[in-house]
């Protein structure tokens, strides 16, 4: 008697911490679903992929804004409402938007397409869409507990004027180089295409509504189910693709079981070693290959295809998995490129892959960078000074770094005595026919000091002013400076 007792006491206890971890998290999400497009076909499942997250995330204890066919205003003001409410909320919120409609990216900027936009050029995206990193520094900028976007995005271009010329799909994006805290999926991996779906929705929200709503299932595997499924149901054509910067657990529906409650966020995650390429050869080594596959496909690291791809060559599992290997590389070679946003940058892109989708993007890219403005001269050090290492992708040396010039006998400054400065030209003589009485006085020794510290803007849109950094416009000698 007295065991069954504490057994009813441990399953009391773990439901009661899960309702409290629960209640003492705020979950906030913002679904957006894009059907009805004005100038291209409309999409038919963006609408029911919302309609039947927002079901999901409700049920999951998720206070849910939900938003159709909204133009670039409408995109950006339910972002900026979306962000208030969970300043409102609190840091201890867990913020989650999930898209569905077009996808692009251009110039390697990764952009969600509005109802209302026409272009007719690739530049006039950036005009007419929203880009995605806007939404990511919007939601970045309000403290909450974690930030979790789901794109279900990357349909095939449907833009006459620019599909032939822009690069396929959405651009990588590394969570991990921005703040902790951040879950980012696609619908499928970056530069490729995701399929519509011929169901009532796509094949990646149809995954996600399943894994999802398993009990007690991380978010990390639920990701992995979600990959494998939407890989068999459309036969390998599509694998969606993750980046996780998250440091705590998160878990869609909590789960408990008798023997392990299970709160709905399971607090820090474990660290795990990373597997290295012969590590999985040794783990692959012998399987069937449709089993290595699934493996694989559920993993989603360089490293497991790598070691897929060097063991198995038969279709059509093999092709597949070299197709995505070489297709990640690819992406990662494009955004270390754009990182750097060099000609020279972009030249080693073409170099590596000479022709695909993003050569056009290259090409122009390089043509526009002719007119950027020459960089500032860089002091060369002596051979016995040892250097730190510059970032390429920062620009040009801050002058502000740079060390001071010891001064030389030649620049000091010479002191003038009374009788020079006698011997310097009067002025004219006044309209008056008088002489206009002029004091001369020795100028103020000339201080050699480091320059001051000059504002350098890095990124775009961040500060303010005409360099992006605050500082100060000289002015007039020995005149006030004006500060932008």
């Amino acid at each position: 008697m007295f065991r069954h007792l504490c057994y009813a006491a441990l399953v009391f206890a773990g439901v009661a911490a899960t309702s409290e971890a629960a209640l003492a998290e705020n979950r906030l999400a913002l679904v957006i679903g894009q059907s009805a497009y004005r100038t291209v076909t409309a999409l038919p499942n963006p609408a029911n992929d919302a309609n039947a997250m927002s079901k999901l995330l409700a049920d999951a204890g998720f206070d849910v804004t939900l938003a159709a066919d909204l133009s670039q205003r409408d995109m950006n003001e339910k972002v900026g409402d979306f962000a208030a409410k969970i300043a409102a909320k609190g840091p201890d919120t867990v913020a989650l938007l999930f898209y569905a409609g077009h996808g692009l990216q251009i110039d390697g900027e990764n952009y969600l397409v509005p109802v209302d936009v026409d272009p007719k050029r690739e530049t006039d995206i950036p005009l007419q869409a929203v880009r995605l990193n806007d939404i990511l520094n919007t939601l970045n900028a309000v403290p909450s507990r974690m930030r979790i976007l789901l794109l279900d995005a990357c349909r095939n271009n449907p833009f006459p004027a620019i599909s032939q010329t822009a690069g396929h799909g959405l651009a990588l994006v590394d969570t991990k180089s921005g703040a902790p805290g951040t879950f980012l999926s696609y619908s499928t991996a970056p530069g490729a295409v995701a399929e519509d779906g011929d169901g009532a929705d796509s094949p990646y929200t149809t995954a996600l509504l399943a894994a999802a709503r398993e009990p007690g299932l991380p978010i990390e595997a639920a990701f992995k189910r979600v990959r494998v499924a939407v890989n068999k149901a459309t036969e390998g054509r599509q694998t969606p693709w993750d980046s996780s910067s998250l440091t705590e657990d998160f878990r869609f529906v909590a789960g408990t079981t008798p023997a392990s409650p299970v709160a709905a966020n399971a607090g820090p995650m474990p660290a795990l070693a990373k597997r290295s390429v012969e590590d999985w050869r040794r783990d692959l080594q012998g399987k069937p290959i449709a089993v290595a596959n699934e493996i694989i496909v559920a993993d989603g690291t360089v490293e497991s295809y790598e070691a897929f791809v060097a063991l198995f060559t038969d279709p059509p599992f093999g092709p597949q998995a070299r197709e995505w290997l070489d297709l990640h590389r690819r992406m990662a070679a494009w955004n270390e490129a754009v990182l750097l946003n060099t000609a020279a940058s972009y030249r080693a892109f073409l170099v590596q892959y000479p022709d695909s989708d993003l050569t056009l993007t290259a090409r122009r890219l390089i043509e526009r960078l002719r007119n950027r403005p020459s960089p500032l001269p860089v002091v060369v050090a002596a051979a016995s000074t040892p250097t730190q290492p510059t970032n390429v992708a920062l620009g040009p040396t801050c002058p502000c770094t740079a060390p001071t010039p010891p001064i030389k006998k030649a620049d000091a400054p010479v002191k003038k005595t009374d009788s020079d400065v006698s011997k310097r030209k009067r002025p004219p003589r006044g309209d008056d026919g008088g002489d206009d009485v002029v004091i001369y006085r020795q100028p103020p020794p000339e201080v050699y000091a480091p320059p001051p510290p000059v504002g350098i803007g890095i990124g775009i849109g961040i500060g303010g002013g005409r360099w992006g950094g605050g500082g100060i416009e000289r002015g007039p000698v020995n005149g006030p400076g004006r500060r932008y």
